[in-house]
């Protein structure tokens, strides 16, 4: 409470205490219950000011004079309402959570509460939309409201644990809570950190995705970096079909060679020139295809 603030003065739109706010917790007690519920000591001293918590927002019957912790919100009509149902994410602590709604101020996150909390655009990592699902940390800002933050990132570095009983080639799946310059990375349900490197990204991934991939190295700290690409073997046979139809469409010739433009053969290819060397390598010595005056045709 600020300095000189009475505790029985009333907001501006006379429609609660002032040290009350909407979206936020506070612990109460009930001055009476009745048929529709409790009525809640707003601490102004005027029982016009008590808080109704309703019947169907008490998670078990509540007694008269006991203390009760609630989650405040506005009403259809504008009144603060008291309810039970407190947020899944405790004030300091992360959560996955979808989105309820965006609008012009930001967006809202469903915490388990009878109202969404207020996720800032100040506070996103990157533009959510309604139904996406994202990590999230619960904060109370400077209103004395509760809110959150896509800023999760040093606290899933302190929950994070090393990652044991796996080895590379594995597959892993996690879900994306931070996303850099260098890459993206992602938290399993181990609470391992993997790390997907931007030249591996090849779809469009969102803040929240779930993401599967093969483990590629893991790191003295425990974190992995994981691939989308599949296992060398895998994928070389994977581009020696695609070579192979890319010829077949083209009249039996493919004009590269291993001295080609590595960005005109991902350009025309899709492939890295490592991967078409490799594969192009492999058909030679299956004697599927010759090399001569600068292209490749069929034998």
């Amino acid at each position: 409470m600020k300095p000189g603030m009475k505790m029985n003065k009333e907001d501006e739109s006379g429609l609660g205490p002032m040290h009350l706010r909407e979206n936020s917790l506070a612990e109460l007690s009930v001055n009476r219950v009745t048929e529709l519920g409790a009525f809640l000591d707003a601490g102004t001293g005027n029982t016009s000011d008590d808080i109704l918590l309703h019947r169907g927002q008490q998670t078990r019957p509540v007694k008269e004079g006991e203390r009760v912790q609630v989650f405040l919100y506005h009403d259809p009509h504008h009144r603060l309402t008291a309810s039970m149902r407190l947020p899944q994410i405790p004030v300091g602590g992360i959560g996955y959570a979808p989105v309820m709604l965006t609008t012009r101020f930001g967006a809202f996150i469903d915490v388990g509460t009878e109202r969404g909390i207020f996720l800032p655009f100040s506070q996103m990592e990157e533009r959510v939309e309604e139904g996406q699902t994202v990590w999230v940390k619960m904060y109370v800002d400077k209103t004395g409201r509760l809110a959150v933050t896509m800023k999760v990132e040093e606290v899933i570095r302190k929950i994070a644990l090393p990652a044991a009983g796996i080895k590379v080639g594995d597959m892993v799946s996690g879900t994306v809570y931070n996303k850099t310059k260098e890459g993206i990375f992602l938290i399993t349900r181990q609470r391992w950190i993997a790390f997907l490197h931007r030249d591996e990204v090849n779809r469009p991934i969102h803040m929240g995705d779930e993401v599967e991939g093969r483990v590629a190295y893991i790191r003295k700290d425990g974190h992995l970096n994981i691939s989308l690409r599949p296992q060398k073997e895998k994928s070389m046979e994977g581009d020696m079909q695609m070579l192979i139809e890319y010829m077949t469409r083209h009249q039996g010739t493919l004009p590269f060679t291993d001295q080609s433009d590595p960005a005109l053969i991902k350009a025309s290819l899709g492939i890295s020139k490592s991967a078409f060397k490799r594969a192009v390598g492999h058909l030679l010595k299956l004697k599927k295809i010759s090399m001569k005056e600068g292209k490749i045709t069929f034998l």
